[in-house]
């Protein structure tokens, strides 16, 4: 197989996109205000030293997120259930967090959905920002 012969990453996003829920950055502040979703910021860790998170967001890097759901899985971290409610992922620009979106609905998780924009749209809407230092 030639690199050539690959699907992009922009097409396995709009495939994607096609089958996943999605919320605003409107919505994602309404939900955050009514207490009725969590907001998963799974951009990676350096990512939040630079840019900070979405005050009261809950980080699991992208990497580890089926694993840290997984009851099954050796990494399960049963305190990240407890605390989730409708789970609303976000990264940078909103293309990992389709690409997680889908992979937590296809293990199950109904209650999945994409940030429309990433972590972008949601400043821009005026969610507040929070640094993350370094630990």
């Amino acid at each position: 197989m030639t690199i050539m012969n690959i699907k992009s990453a922009k097409q396995l996003v709009e495939e994607a996109n096609k089958v996943i829920k999605k919320m605003s950055p409107l919505e994602v502040q309404d939900g955050l205000k009514n207490g009725e979703i969590t907001l998963i910021d799974i951009r990676d860790i350096r990512e939040l030293w630079k840019e900070g998170t979405i005050k009261n967001s809950i980080h699991i890097p992208r990497g580890m997120l089926e694993f840290w759901l997984d009851p099954s899985s050796p990494y399960f971290q049963e305190k990240k259930i407890k605390e989730i409610k409708k789970m609303v992922l976000f990264c940078g620009i909103g293309w990992r967090s389709a690409l997680a979106t889908k992979a937590l609905n296809e293990m199950g998780f109904e209650n999945a959905v994409n940030a429309e924009g990433g972590f972008e749209a949601l400043k821009s809407q005026g969610l507040e920002i929070i640094s993350k230092d370094k630990q």
